[in-house]
């Protein structure tokens, strides 16, 4: 065993996270601790960790930017044909986890994947930097490349085939929305005695448990 990963800990004793605290709302809760994030200066506080598996139960995990969220769920973009995008297509269902460490706090998010509105994608892409949109058209997500140079050459040709006009969305490029299905809020205490305070989405609206850290 590496002695210096076993030693490495850190205590948690910031504050806790009760019922009350909580409340009965996850979307505003959510809301709340992002802001709160923000506010506090933690690093691309909109990172978000999202897991996908294959059919038969291969995961697969990466960050991802958090673009949107709402009672309906957590977006995301990506390449429709990128691994992560090929996973959802065949088993639309996805976990997703925002950790903001200065805090002491995370958040897991559940649920079924399905993709955003064509006119939601384009909005969204209009609105990138056009370096991110020339790269975008340019590289072929999640495919081998024979090296950096072969994506250098791409996106040079991609800029000159689009010089002086916009970059309009490509097909297989766009958003998934990770709707709502189970929200765990996780705030960290002493003695790894976290709270951990979980939603979980009914016919009604949204049930509330505490789980053992």
């Amino acid at each position: 065993m590496d002695v210096r990963l076993a030693q490495m800990r850190t205590e948690y004793a910031r504050e806790g996270l009760d019922e009350q605290a909580a409340g009965d709302d996850p979307v505003t809760l959510f809301r709340r601790w992002l802001d709160e994030a923000v506010e506090a200066g933690v690093p691309e506080p909109n990172a978000m960790t999202v897991a996908t598996a294959t059919p038969d139960g291969v995961p697969s995990a990466r960050i991802v930017l958090l673009k949107d969220f709402d009672e309906r769920g957590a977006v995301f973009f990506t390449r429709y044909t990128s691994r992560k995008g090929d996973e959802l297509e065949r088993n639309p269902r996805a976990a997703a986890v925002m950790l903001w460490h200065p805090l002491q706090r995370q958040v897991r998010i559940e649920g079924r994947v399905e993709r955003l509105d064509p006119a939601d994608s384009d909005a969204y892409f209009a609105s990138r930097p056009r370096g991110a949109q020339v790269g975008a058209v340019a590289s072929p997500q999640s495919r081998v490349l024979a090296g950096r140079g072969e994506l250098e050459r791409l996106v040079a040709e991609t800029e000159q085939a689009y010089e002086g006009r916009p970059v309009p969305r490509p097909d297989d490029w766009g958003g998934y929305r990770v709707v709502l299905g189970r929200m765990e809020f996780w705030q960290g205490r002493e003695s790894r005695l976290h709270d951990r305070v979980v939603f979980t989405r009914t016919a009604g609206g949204w049930d509330r448990t505490r789980l053992a850290p």
